[in-house]
C-alpha cells in the first residue's frame, strides 16, 4: 500500500498584537510592545504643549489610563512630566516601574486600578489614553468619561483613540465602540487638533478577518 504525500501544515504566523488584546492576555501584549516608541497621538500633544509654551521648564501633569508596558509614561516622564500611570494589570507595572530613570522616579505615581475604579487628580494637563479606552466596560465608559472631561483643565489636552461601529470588535460585549457622530458629543466643549480616522482590513495570526475602524484624537479643552 503506497502511503499518500501529505504536504505538512503550515506554521501559523506569530501572534500580533491584537491577537493578545481580542482575548485580554495583557501580558502577552505587554511583552510584544515592550520597546515600542510612544504613540503618534501623545507626540502630537506633547508638540502642540511645546508650542505654546513660554518656558521650557514649565512642570506638567499627566494621567496615563491604561499605561501598558509604558511606552508613553517613559517619554512624558523623560519630558520632564509628572505622570500618573494607571493600569488594572499588575504586570504592566512590573515592567514599567524598573525601567523608570532614577531622576524621574519622584514624578512617577504608578496607580492598579480599573477604569471604574481608577482615581486621578482633579486638573490635569494632559489625559492619554492610547488604544485603552475602547476596553472600558461599556456600563462603565459614561461615568469614566465624565471624570476625564472634568479632569481636564482649561487649554488641557486628551490623547488616545477611539473605536469605531465597523471595528472587528464591535460585536464584543465587553467593548466600547463610538460612531463619528457621538464624538462631536463627547468633545463638545474641546478643539480637536487632529481628528484621524483610520480605517482598513487586518487578520489575526490564523487568518481570521479584524477589521480596523479607530479615531486618533488630540483635543484642546477651550478656555472659558
Amino acid at each position: 500500500m503506497t502511503t499518500p504525500n501529505i504536504p505538512p501544515a503550515s506554521p501559523a504566523a506569530p501572534k500580533r498584537a491584537q491577537d493578545y488584546a481580542a482575548v485580554r492576555d495583557w501580558p502577552g501584549y505587554f511583552d510584544l510592545m515592550l520597546g515600542k516608541p510612544a504613540r503618534e497621538t501623545l507626540v502630537a500633544a506633547l508638540s502642540n504643549f511645546e508650542k505654546e509654551s513660554t518656558n521650557p521648564t514649565d512642570s506638567r501633569l499627566a494621567v496615563d489610563l491604561g499605561c501598558g508596558e509604558g511606552r508613553d509614561t517613559l517619554e512624558l516622564l523623560a519630558r520632564g512630566w509628572t505622570v500618573h500611570a494607571i493600569d488594572a494589570h499588575p504586570r504592566a507595572l512590573q515592567l514599567l516601574t524598573p525601567r523608570v530613570p532614577p531622576d524621574a522616579e519622584s514624578r512617577y505615581h504608578p496607580v492598579l486600578a480599573t477604569f471604574a475604579d481608577a482615581r486621578w487628580p482633579d486638573r490635569v494637563d494632559l489625559f492619554n489614553a492610547s488604544f485603552s479606552l475602547p476596553f472600558c466596560e461599556p456600563r462603565d465608559f459614561a461615568a469614566v468619561w465624565r471624570r476625564i472631561v472634568s479632569s481636564i483643565r482649561p487649554g488641557g489636552r486628551f490623547a488616545g483613540q477611539l473605536f469605531g461601529p465597523r471595528d472587528g470588535w464591535a460585536t464584543l460585549p465587553d467593548r466600547t465602540h463610538h460612531p463619528r457622530t457621538e464624538l462631536d458629543t463627547l468633545f463638545d466643549g474641546f478643539v480637536l487638533e487632529e481628528l484621524r480616522e483610520e480605517e482598513r482590513p487586518d487578520s489575526t495570526h490564523d487568518g481570521r478577518p479584524k477589521p480596523w475602524h479607530v479615531f486618533h484624537i488630540v483635543a484642546r479643552k477651550r478656555r472659558p
